[in-house]
C-alpha cells in the first residue's frame, strides 16, 4: 500500500543534510530541530495510509522527538535513520504519482504503461528528459544532473563504477569469516535489540545446513521488514562475534517474484550525490534498463558486430548495469568501448577528409637557405628531434593539401624554434601567420621569446609595446605584433586594420586572434599552443580566417601515443622525443605533512641565496571563484605567519588580465621571492631564476599535471627541486606521488597516468571537443586498434556512409559528434 497524498520530503531532507554539515549541533533551524519536526509531524502524519511507511514514522518518535537531549553519536544515527525514511516516502510517492498518471491515460484513452512494459508514452525516445522514466521526480532529476545524467539515455549510459561480487551463494555451514558471500534462507525470528549504545535490527535465519545471526546497526525499523518464514538473501562480509559468525549490516532482499537487485548476484555500485542513495539509484537504473533498453537501436552494421565478436547494443547495456556472470561484464565493457572508440575514429577521420579534401590548401615556395641562415644565427644548435620535426613541417608546408600536423615535446624541448622556423617559411612565401595561446601571460612570453630569437639574427627596425619589425631577414622586413584582450579598443581597431591590410606578417595572441573583428589578408599558417586547452570549434573558427591555411598543433603536456592516434585521428603526429643538452634532473620530492615546516625552511634558503619559487595552491573542482578563495586566503596566510619577511605575489584565474601581467612580470623580473599561484600557472610559464616549486594536495592533481608544475622550474643553469606535499592520500594518490618522485621522463608519466586515471580526466575529453569516453580506456591498445582498424575499413568502404545498411550508424555518429564536438 502506497501513500496517499503526495508528502514533500525536500525541505526536511534539506534540513537534516544542513544539519549534518554543521556536526549534529541542532543550529540548522531557528529554534532548534525539535520544535521544527514537531510541526512537521502534526502536518505529515495524516497522510501516510501505508501501514509500514506509519510504523517507522513511530519508531522514529517524529510526533515528540527529543534530539536537543541525545549526545552525538545517537543524533547521528537518528538522522542517518530518518534520511532513509524519507527515501522509503519519496518511493512510495512516486509509485502513487505513476499510478494516478496510468489511471489518467486509460480514462483519457491512451494505452496504460504497465510495470516492466515496453514503454509507449516515449514522446522525445531516449533523448526525452529523465522526469518521463517510472519514478523520477522533478527533485531526483536534480540531483541526477549533477550527475550529467538529464535524459533517459544519459541514464541508460549511467555505467557504474565497480560491481560487489554478491554471486557466490553458499550454504551458512560453509561460511567463512572476513569474506563477500551470499546466503539464501528462512528468517526464523526477527528484533529491536540493543546493539552497543544504538537501537538496531537482529535476524536468526537459517538453512538446511544450519543458523547464523545478522545484525543492523541503527536502524530498528528493519525488524518489521523482515516478517518470520520470509525467505531472505543475504549478501556480505561475515564476521565473527564470541566465537560465533554473525553478518554485520549486510544488503538484504525478500525473496519475491522479481529479479534480484542488490543481493546474491554482481551487484552495481553507481557514482553517487548529496540525497541520493546506493538503493535507490539502483532500483532506478533497473526500472529504467526493463522500460527502454528495447529503444535502444543497434548502430554498428552486422557485419562489423560479427567480425569482432561483439555483444548486441541493448544486451551490452543491460549486461553492463547488471551483468549475469563477469564474463558477460567482460563482453559488455568491450562492445561499449569499442563503440566509444570506433565513433570517435569515424569521427575524425571525416574532419580530416573534409578539410584536407574539401578546398585545396596554399603550396608554399619554401627558400631553405633562408630558414638556414636564421638557424644558423641561433646561439644553439637544434637537436636531432627538431631537425626531423621541421623537416617534416617544411615538406607538409610544401604541399598544396593543407597541412594539420601535432607537435609533441616536453617542456623545455624546443618547440617554439621550431614554431618560429614555419611561421618564417609562411612569410617568405608571402603569407601570414598566427599564433594562438590559451592565456594572455603564454601569449605575451611567446611574443617576447620570438622577439628575442629574431633579434639575434636580424636588425629590430621599429618597436612598439606589441607591434615588433625586424629587417634584413628576407627581402622585406618581417613585422610581428602581439593581439590580446587587455589592449585599449582603440589599439585592437588599429592593430585589425594592419593585420586586414597585410601590413603584420606574424600575429601572436589568445582567443582574441579568433573574435569576428580580425580578418587576415592572407592567412597561410595557424599555429595553436597547447591545444588541450581549446576546443575543437575554437580551432576550427581560426581555420575559417584563412583559405585553407596550414595547421600546426603543440603540446607540452606528453600524449600517449595511442590517445593521440584516437583523440587526434585527424592530425598527423610529429615528437620532440629528445631534450637539449645540458638540461638538467629536477629533484623531486614527496613530504608528509609533519615536514611541512622544513620545507619552508628550504624555501627560504634558497631565497636567501638569491633564487625564487612557486607555491601552487590545491585544486578545487567546484569553481574557479572557489579555488580564487582559497588561494587569497592562503596567500595570506603564508604572508603573515610563514614568511612575513619576504615578498610574495598572488596569480589565480579570476584575477584581470592586467592584474596577472604585472604579477607575473613582477616575478620575471626578481621583485617577487614567492608567486603563491592557482593551476592557472601550469602552462608555459618561463621564469629561469625560480628554482623550488612547492605543490600544496599534491594528491589531487593527474601525474601529467604535477610533471607540467615541475617544468616550471629548471629553466635556468641552478639545480631546481619539487616539493609535493599531500596530507592523506588514497592508494591511488600514493601511487602517483610515487611515480613523479621516480619518472622524470614525461612520456612515461602520461602512460602511467592514463593506466591509473583513465582518458576522461587524463585529458578532460569535454574540454577537447570530443565525445566523451565513459567505457574505454586508451590503454587498452588492442581494442583501440581493432576500433582503428574497422573505422578504417569502413571508412575506405563508404566515407560518407550513404549506404542502407550504414544508416543507424550515420545517425548515432551526427548525434554522438552534435554533442560532443562540431561535427554533426
Amino acid at each position: 500500500m502506497a501513500t496517499s497524498t503526495v508528502i514533500d520530503v525536500e525541505p526536511l531532507r534539506t534540513i537534516l543534510e544542513l544539519e549534518c554539515q554543521r556536526n549534529y549541533a541542532d543550529v540548522a533551524v531557528i529554534g532548534g530541530l525539535d520544535k521544527y519536526l514537531r510541526n512537521w509531524a502534526r502536518q505529515t502524519r495524516d497522510k501516510i495510509s501505508s501501514p509500514k511507511l506509519l510504523a517507522h514514522f513511530n519508531e522514529l518518535q517524529l510526533a515528540e522527538p527529543k534530539y536537543a537531549a541525545w549526545d552525538e553519536e545517537k543524533r547521528k544515527a537518528w538522522v542517518r535513520n530518518l534520511l532513509d525514511w524519507l527515501v522509503e516516502v519519496e518511493g512510495a510517492t512516486e509509485t502513487v504519482s505513476t499510478i494516478r498518471s496510468r489511471a489518467s491515460s486509460v480514462v483519457a484513452g491512451r494505452p496504460s504503461i504497465a510495470s516492466g512494459a515496453r514503454s509507449s508514452s516515449s514522446e522525445g525516445g531516449l533523448d526525452a528528459p529523465v522526469t518521463v522514466a517510472r519514478g523520477v521526480t522533478a527533485n531526483l532529476a536534480a540531483k541526477l544532473a549533477k550527475l550529467g545524467v538529464k535524459t533517459v539515455r544519459d541514464l541508460l549510459y549511467f555505467f557504474p563504477r565497480r560491481h560487489l561480487d554478491y554471486s557466490q551463494r553458499k550454504l551458512i555451514a560453509e561460511l567463512e569469516v572476513d569474506e563477500e558471500q551470499t546466503i539464501l534462507a528462512m528468517v526464523w525470528e526477527a528484533r529491536i535489540v540493543k546493539l552497543g549504545n544504538q537501537r538496531g535490527t537482529e535476524a536468526i535465519v537459517g538453512d538446511e545446513t544450519g543458523n547464523v545471526r545478522a545484525v543492523w546497526f541503527n536502524q530498528p525499523y528493519l525488524a518489521k521488514r523482515f516478517p518470520t518464514n520470509a525467505e531472505l538473501v543475504l549478501s556480505g562480509k561475515v564476521a565473527e562475534f564470541k566465537g560465533q559468525k554473525v553478518f554485520e549490516s549486510p544488503e538484504w532482499e525478500l525473496v519475491e517474484d522479481k529479479e534480484l537487485i542488490h543481493t546474491g548476484r554482481l551487484v552495481p555500485v553507481y557514482p553517487l550525490t548529496r540525497g541520493l542513495y546506493p538503493r535507490q539509484v539502483r532500483n532506478l537504473v533497473k526500472k529504467v534498463i526493463d522500460d527502454w533498453v528495447w529503444q535502444v537501436m543497434d548502430f554498428l552494421p552486422l557485419e562489423t558486430k560479427s567480425r569482432c565478436q561483439l555483444l548486441d547494443l541493448p544486451e551490452a547495456i543491460v549486461q553492463a548495469h547488471y551483468p549475469d556472470s563477469h564474463l558477460m561484464k567482460a563482453e559488455a565493457r568491450k562492445r561499449l568501448a569499442f563503440d566509444e572508440l570506433f565513433l570517435i575514429q569515424l569521427g575524425v577521420f571525416s574532419k580530416k577528409r573534409d578539410w584536407q579534401e574539401g578546398q585545396q590548401g596554399n603550396a608554399f615556395n619554401i627558400n631553405r637557405e633562408s630558414i638556414d641562415d636564421f638557424l644558423n644565427c641561433l646561439p644553439f644548435t637544434l637537436t636531432h628531434a627538431q631537425q626531423r620535426v621541421l623537416s617534416e613541417i617544411l615538406a607538409d608546408l610544401e604541399q598544396s593539401r593543407p597541412m594539420s600536423r601535432l607537435l609533441q615535446g616536453e617542456v623545455g624541448s624546443g618547440k617554439t624554434v621550431v614554431a618560429t622556423a614555419a611561421l618564417l617559411a609562411a612569410v617568405n612565401s608571402g603569407y601570414q601567420g598566427a599564433l594562438m595561446a590559451p592565456t594572455e601571460i603564454l601569449a605575451e612570453q611567446h611574443f617576447h621569446n620570438i622577439c628575442q630569437l629574431l633579434s639575434r639574427v636580424s636588425n629590430k627596425k621599429d618597436e612598439q609595446v606589441n607591434i615588433c619589425c625586424y629587417d634584413g631577414l628576407f627581402s622585406r622586413p618581417v613585422t610581428l605584433a602581439l593581439l590580446i584582450g587587455s589592449l585599449s579598443e582603440k589599439e585592437k581597431e588599429a592593430l585589425h586594420q594592419r593585420i586586414q591590410e597585410g601590413e603584420i606578417d606574424v600575429v601572436i595572441g589568445t582567443h582574441a586572434l579568433i573574435q569576428k573583428g580580425v580578418e587576415f589578408c592572407k592567412l597561410g599558417l595557424a599555429v595553436i599552443d597547447e591545444q588541450h586547452r581549446f576546443g575543437v570549434l575554437q580551432r576550427s573558427a581560426l581555420r575559417q580566417k584563412g583559405f585553407n591555411p596550414h595547421i600546426l598543433v603543440m603540446t607540452a603536456t606528453p600524449i600517449p601515443r595511442s590517445m593521440a592516434l584516437t583523440l587526434y585521428g585527424d592530425l598527423d603526429l610529429s615528437v620532440i622525443d629528445e631534450m637539449p643538452p645540458g638540461r638538467q634532473v629536477i629533484k623531486t620530492r614527496w613530504l608528509e605533512p609533519e615536514y611541512r615546516d622544513r620545507a619552508y625552511g628550504f624555501l627560504r634558503r634558497q631565497i636567501a641565496a638569491g633564487q625564487q619559487a612557486f607555491i601552487i595552491c590545491p585544486l578545487i573542482e567546484e569553481s574557479e571563484s572557489i579555488e580564487a578563495k582559497a588561494a587569497v586566503a592562503e596567500y595570506e596566510r603564508l604572508s603573515k605567519e610563514v614568511f612575513p619577511d619576504l615578498r610574495l605575489g598572488l596569480l589565480h584565474g579570476r584575477m584581470p588580465a592586467t592584474n596577472k601581467e604585472e604579477t607575473m612580470q613582477s616575478f620575471r623580473a626578481g621583485k617577487l621571492d614567492i608567486l603563491v599561484s592557482t593551476p592557472v600557472v601550469e602552462v608555459g610559464i618561463d621564469v629561469p631564476n625560480a628554482t623550488v616549486m612547492l605543490v600544496e594536495a599534491a594528491d589531487r592533481f593527474g601525474l601529467s599535471q604535477l610533471h607540467q608544475f615541475r617544468g616550471r622550474v629548471g629553466r635556468g643553469e641552478k639545480q631546481s627541486y619539487c616539493l609535493l606535499l599531500a596530507e592523506r592520500p588514497s592508494p591511488e594518490g600514493r601511487e602517483r606521488l610515487k611515480s613523479i618522485e621516480e619518472i622524470q621522463d614525461g612520456f612515461a608519466l602520461a602512460e602511467k597516468d592514463l593506466e591509473l586515471r583513465g582518458p576522461g580526466e587524463f585529458f578532460g575529453t569535454r574540454q577537447s571537443g570530443l565525445p566523451d569516453l565513459r567505457m574505454a580506456r586508451l590503454s587498452d591498445v588492442p581494442l583501440l586498434e581493432l576500433a582503428r582498424d574497422q573505422s578504417i575499413a569502413l571508412f575506405h568502404s563508404d566515407s560518407s556512409l550513404k549506404m542502407p545498411e550504414h544508416h543507424l550508424l550515420a545517425q548515432e555518429l551526427a548525434r554522438v559528434w552534435q554533442t560532443g564536438g562540431e561535427w554533426s
